[in-house]
């Protein structure tokens, strides 16, 4: 199983032990890319791992996609599970399995194909998020669909724990649905090139706020941010200053009001910009 944080791992594990699957190894990327600088939060990551691994688990940290695959290639696999990996993983990996690499992806595909799915349904206001299952090939998230539902609501106050309970119910379902089928060979139906969109991470421009969208559009937009971390916000100059805006509002409350294309925007919790 390869992901990214210890509760991610243990509803992985969960699912695979009651669809009648033994778990042999976990694996962590350290890093955004292989062969780059280990993430500045990627011990914090991997000590809360280690500390919640079943007994007798082994634990890969890998620096590139060839050692992982040096690595993974010793157990004998029959399924590799992916949910979360930053990694575009090579053939000489996705061989490695029996029967192949179920990815788990937090969209409807084809929409939001790509590293940054949950971050795009915010910023264009969705109101609720996808979850599929689908085997990898060597395109990004193009891998015929084994499951999919769209049944988790974002809230307005979106962050990764608010999110989390029903995300994770609905891993739990799709997940199991895609281990049942996934050792059949002819199971998954082909992704549609229409209504494909790829979600790619934020560009630098959305890090300040432009009153030329609309107040909703600004109010994604500080949602995102959100989301991505706390103390995250867009920078925004009110009144001649410059602030980093953490909360916003789409009806009045106290704080600075700010004027966007269609109408007002209330600033309801800021910080000082750097």
């Amino acid at each position: 199983m390869i992901s990214f944080g210890a509760r991610e791992f243990a509803t992985l594990h969960e699912v695979c032990v009651q669809g009648g699957h033994t778990p042999v190894v976990y694996a962590y990327s350290r890093s955004m890319r292989p062969r780059s600088v280990t993430d500045p939060a990627a011990a914090d990551t991997a000590g809360r791992i280690t500390a919640a691994l079943p007994a007798g688990m082994d634990l890969l940290l890998p620096g590139s996609s060839a050692g992982l695959g040096a690595a993974l290639g010793g157990y004998g696999l029959d399924l590799l599970v992916c949910f979360g990996f930053s990694w575009r993983l090579p053939p000489a990996v996705l061989s490695i399995p029996q029967y192949g690499v179920v990815n788990v992806h937090c969209s409807m595909l084809p929409e939001y194909r790509g590293p940054a799915p949950v971050l795009w349904a915010i910023r264009n206001g969705d109101p609720r998020l996808g979850v599929t299952a689908h085997r990898m090939n060597e395109e990004f998230d193009a891998g015929p669909v084994l499951a999919q539902e769209r049944t988790v609501p974002i809230p307005d106050d979106a962050t990764p724990e608010a999110l989390w309970p029903a995300l994770a119910a609905s891993l739990r379902r799709v997940l199991a649905v895609a281990l049942e089928r996934a050792t059949d060979p002819s199971a998954g139906e082909p992704q549609s090139a229409i209504g494909a969109t790829y979600a790619g991470l934020m560009e630098e421009a959305f890090s300040v706020v432009d009153t030329a969208h609309t107040s909703r559009a600004v109010h994604n937009q500080v949602r995102t941010h959100r989301y991505i971390g706390p103390g995250r916000g867009p920078v925004a100059t009110v009144g001649g200053q410059r602030m980093k805006v953490l909360r916003t509002s789409l009806t009045p409350a106290d704080g600075p009001r700010l004027d966007c294309a269609d109408g007002p925007l209330w600033i309801a919790e800021s910080a000082p910009a750097e």
